[in-house]
């Protein structure tokens, strides 16, 4: 089978871990960086190159979106601009049929969302939201605990992450016009794998009955913190806290009749589950990355693409945009609206 190409959008921290699992897996290769400074962009391929060896060479520097997508070379796109910026490249790639890997949140509101889904749809090209967490050796253990209900029927749901990060009005956390605030940027976690766990255990995903919201906002609007408790049919309730001026436990525990689980540090990236059923000894289990953890994620979007398809069982176009609208039900609850969602989303 012959070398997968990619190409990378948006040099920044997170593409780094993209770049890294990359070099790692076989068959697969970073072949082009895309950038609007040159100058970063090649900074970002040189360092891969130091850092990462590759024997066909750096990572080419593009400039030229267009140009870039048109290149017959690349046969798919990883989008890790700021989520503000995710649309446009996106928008560009699945109309030249490029393939997307979009880091999440895939765009910061479903109804754009829902336009880039169709858009996927109407050319028939691959797209997927990169939730990286779905993939790990981890939450393949959990599934077959929820599947066989190891701790019974499921009651509840808990989860944490929140950080403290220094106040900036023109950063990425905290600027409205680039789609700051936790909520996005890292509660996706907490209600991502909500959901997850909901349809593990219960084979789907049962309405959404309650949605009780409390938060603080940062000086420039955006939310500074957030807690939350979802109530759903059949009497299950999820809470999650997530927030950018506190520090959490940042775990994830599922509350069963007959015990719990919990991934009790950073359940977005865990690596080590317990579980607890009522009565007995807990069970504690490692499950290691193979590389950083965005191998998952990358073998599955190229598996999916190499198989024709259009989106990825494991990360359906429906979860994205049911989170999504989540999310903006959220930040409707605490007065928290971005200036460009006057704008209406491109088709």
């Amino acid at each position: 089978m012959k070398t997968f190409n990619w190409a990378l959008i948006g040099p920044g921290k997170i593409a780094r871990r993209f770049a890294h699992a990359l070099s790692a897996l076989p068959g697969s290769r970073l072949a082009a960086v895309h950038g609007r400074d040159a100058q970063r962009a090649t900074a970002f391929s040189r360092q891969c190159q130091d850092q990462w060896p590759d024997p066909a060479g750096a990572p080419r520097v593009s400039t030229d979106l267009a140009a870039l997508l048109a290149d017959p070379a690349i046969d798919a796109v990883y989008v890790a601009t700021p989520h503000a910026q995710h649309g446009e490249p996106v928008r560009a790639a699945l109309r030249a049929g490029k393939p997307v890997l979009c880091e999440k949140p895939l765009v910061p509101h479903r109804a754009e969302g829902e336009a880039l889904v169709a858009l996927a749809r109407e050319r028939g090209v691959f797209l997927m939201e990169a939730v990286w967490t779905r993939f790990l050796p981890a939450y393949e253990v959990l599934s077959g605990w929820l599947r066989e209900q190891a701790i019974g029927p499921l009651r509840a749901i808990e989860s944490s992450f929140c950080f403290p990060a220094p106040f900036d009005p023109h950063s990425r956390l905290f600027d409205p016009a680039l789609a700051g605030g936790a909520l996005l940027d890292i509660g996706i976690y907490n209600l991502t794998a909500t959901r997850w766990v909901l349809e593990q255990a219960l084979g789907h995903v049962p309405e959404l009955q309650q949605l009780d919201v409390q938060g603080r906002l940062a000086p420039t609007g955006v939310d500074l913190r957030v807690q939350g408790l979802l109530g759903f049919e059949g009497g299950i309730s999820a809470q999650f806290l997530c927030g950018l001026d506190a520090s959490s436990p940042n775990a994830l525990t599922i509350l069963g009749e007959r015990g719990s689980i919990s991934l009790p540090r950073n359940f977005w990236e865990s690596q080590q589950l317990v579980l607890r059923p009522h009565g007995q000894a807990e069970q504690l289990v490692d499950a290691p990355w193979r590389i950083n953890g965005f191998e998952g994620e990358i073998e599955e979007a190229q598996a999916c693409i190499r198989a024709g398809l259009v989106e990825s069982p494991r990360m359906r176009h429906g979860e994205s945009l049911a989170i999504l609208g989540w999310m903006d039900r959220i930040r409707a609850r605490l007065g928290v609206r971005y200036p460009f969602e006057q704008d209406a989303p491109l088709p």
